[in-house]
């Protein structure tokens, strides 16, 4: 829910796609916007450039460009996400080389947390300042990378790098540089267009894409989830995204012919700390064999084994199964970020059915270094809160006729979110375990967890709505309300009262999983402007510059007076995991955000939560495994089990944050190393 971020713009991507869920574009078109578009303001001349913003396809918003009489330009970009959305007047002044000499944007983020970012050229002296950061420095040619900026700060950027050769150091740091793509015919206001696509490097651990028209002016900006993109050229979308796909999966491709070793012969680690899931211990001393994608053998170390052609010492290492991710919504680097992590199996809980389909199968020929994935398939009601997804239903037809598609295409759970009608939640469960298929996620607004539990919920996506059961008065769900009231109110809640203690004795009754996605919500409600965030701090200084700035940013917008109430309901959250744990309810380990460091920190949450660190490792293992019905193949290490495991530098079970030093992870057989896998991406070694 809250990634890392690298500028208002891009945080605002991330966020849709976090926040948001899906579209799956096989199915029937028309659904109504998921937001209502806000009207421009005054201020905004009518002889301004627009460009739409679309959230899955729909419209959301607007970014108006104009130049005014002192020479400078101007921007407006606001769009509204249910109630979420930034808005930012941004005025820029640039040399003649096309780098900015002065910025300043201003106005709410994301989250309507305040925006002032100021950044200023004056006697050979760049300075800057913002919510998250403040700095000066002598000015030599380089380029300000502001942090709210709008998809026309991007523009810019790339006409800077383009004059300036390729290449520009960023400030505060960083270096920017600019490839050009290809070019893609497109029809605008019934004529056809040439437009260009380039790829700036730099600002994100995978270049950003960006397409100018022929006076190098913004086309379009964005991806599936998020698009800007010039008023009157919508319907180029479909091509634009086309073209993208092309070259990323080339990308893609390229990665993982090079980073995805697939072995001559078998494959021998021998002398390891071996983690037993079934019995969550660990047995010194083992030898494991692997022979094409499964385990051959598991057996006590021999002299004989450390000369085979493929032996790996695993001398003070741990080997675990390959680790679950419980909470995913996979997009391009996912799968790097997850196998140097040691995660072998994602379940995907709201994704563009066609590019998940698309991207399993490249994943499967080999074309894209990607984990396993699990799919479920996600709907939502229609109406101005609903998620971006066309998936929509308002009667038990729609209903039927979604859980049967999504049951043909071998799904194994359903997700629905808030915006569901309570009167059709029975109907969905019913069909959904019709055909064998969980049903969970989100509590549709205006019911309670307890409600959806006896209704027949599988499991519940997210502590917040745990702590909403005990808030019955918070009915709208479908808004900001579901963050920031339990960020207020959760402190009070006493964990030892006989209300929760019947909650919890409902969820063991029903055997409902809880997948708490702690990690996102230690974010939002501890993360402050300006403060390395907890969940990264072990990894930071080795994450890109742009990417660690953006993680400067901070969580919700925090009222005065309100700091340590806010810390003190997440902690109450995490006493509330801890308690239904003890209770014998499953606890998942999910995320829905930043793949790979995002889960080690779900298990290390997890454990201070007042989890064993041998149930976190096997909850994330055999225990997804067996939730998802797939412990026949996964989750363990064993003769004939497909070979899944990740070789750690450590021993988790005494350190849980040992997790963290993942060496080697082998899935299905194939063998990656994190620190190439790491390297790709832009991230240093341990």
């Amino acid at each position: 829910m809250t990634p890392p971020r690298t500028s208002g713009r891009r945080a605002a991507c991330l966020l849709v796609l976090c926040l948001g869920a899906s579209l799956t574009r096989s199915e029937p078109q028309g659904a109504t916007a998921s937001s209502v578009v806000p009207p421009l303001p005054e201020g905004v001349p009518s002889s301004a450039a627009l460009h739409s913003i679309l959230m899955s396809g729909n419209a959301a918003g607007t970014q108006a460009t104009w130049r005014g009489d002192d020479g400078k330009l101007h921007v407006f970009f606001e769009f509204n996400d249910r109630g979420r959305g930034p808005q930012i007047w941004t005025e820029i002044g640039t040399g003649p080389d096309g780098i900015p000499t002065s910025l300043v944007n201003t106005g709410v983020d994301y989250l309507k947390g305040p925006v002032d970012e100021r950044f200023a050229v004056a006697n050979g002296r760049a300075s800057w300042k913002n919510k998250a950061e403040h700095g000066e420095t002598p000015f030599a040619k380089a380029f300000y990378a502001s942090m709210y900026g709008p998809s026309e700060e991007l523009a810019l950027l790339a006409r800077a790098l383009l004059a300036a050769g390729g290449r520009l150091p960023l400030l505060p740091d960083g270096e920017a540089r600019i490839e050009r793509v290809g070019e893609r015919s497109v029809e605008v206001d019934g004529g056809a267009r040439t437009v260009t696509q380039y790829l700036i490097s730099g600002l994100d651990f995978s270049p950003t894409t960006i397409w100018l028209d022929a006076e190098q002016k913004l086309f379009a900006q964005g991806a599936m989830w998020f698009m800007v993109i010039r008023k009157g050229a919508e319907g180029a979308r479909a091509s634009i995204l086309e073209a993208q796909r092309e070259a990323e999966n080339r990308r893609a491709a390229d990665l993982a012919h090079r980073l995805a070793h697939r072995p001559a012969g078998d494959v021998v680690i021998y002398d390891a700390k071996v983690f037993d899931a079934e019995t969550a211990t660990l047995h010194a001393g083992q030898t494991i064999v692997i022979s094409g994608d499964r385990i051959k053998s598991v057996a006590p170390s021999t002299p004989g084994d450390r000369r085979g052609r493929g032996a790996i010492d695993a001398s003070g290492k741990t080997v675990i199964p390959g680790l679950w991710d419980m909470h995913a919504h996979v997009s391009g680097n996912d799968g790097l970020l997850n196998l140097a992590a040691g995660v072998t199996t994602v379940r995907d809980l709201a994704n563009d059915t066609d590019e998940l389909e698309a991207r399993r199968a490249r994943i499967d020929k080999g074309e894209e270094i990607g984990t396993r994935i699990v799919a479920a398939g996600f709907m939502d009601g229609p109406g101005p809160y609903q998620g971006p997804t066309k998936v929509l239903v308002s009667t038990p037809e729609e209903v039927r006729a979604a859980v049967a598609r999504y049951a043909g295409l071998g799904y194994a759970q359903i997700k629905m979110y808030s915006s569901i009608k309570p009167e059709l939640v029975p109907v969905i469960i019913e069909e959904a375990h019709k055909r064998g298929m969980r049903v969970s996620g989100h509590i549709p607004a205006g019911m309670t967890a307890a409600e959806c539990v006896k209704l027949g919920f599988d499991e519940i996506q997210h502590v917040n709505f745990l702590a909403l059961n005990f808030m019955p008065d918070v009915k709208e769900t479908r808004t900001p309300a579901r963050f920031t009231e339990p960020a207020r109110r959760t402190a009070d809640l006493d964990v030892d009262s006989a209300d929760v203690r019947a909650f919890i004795s409902l969820l063991k009754e029903r055997n409902v999983a809880i997948d708490p996605t702690l990690s996102i919500f230690e974010g939002m409600f501890t993360d402050r402007p300006g403060e390395v965030p907890a969940a990264h701090a072990s990894v930071f200084k080795r994450l890109p510059a742009q990417v660690r700035r953006g993680m400067l940013a901070g969580g919700l917008p925090v009222p005065d007076g309100m700091d340590q109430r806010y810390r003190q309901s997440f902690a109450t959250m995490m006493k509330l995991v801890g308690a239904a744990y003890r209770a014998g309810v499953p606890v998942e380990s999910g995320t829905d955000a930043l793949a790979g460091f995002s889960l080690l920190r779900e298990l290390e949450l997890h454990v201070q939560a007042g989890i064993p660190a041998a149930e976190v490792l096997r909850a994330a293992t055999l225990g997804a495994a067996r939730i998802m019905k797939r412990d026949r193949d996964l989750g363990t290490i064993a003769a004939g089990r497909l070979a899944d495991l990740a070789i750690v530098d450590g021993d988790p079970l005494k350190n849980i944050s040992d997790i963290r030093r993942v060496e080697t992870t082998i899935k299905n057989g194939v063998v990656y190393r994190s620190d190439e896998l790491y390297q790709a991406l832009g991230i240093a070694p341990r």
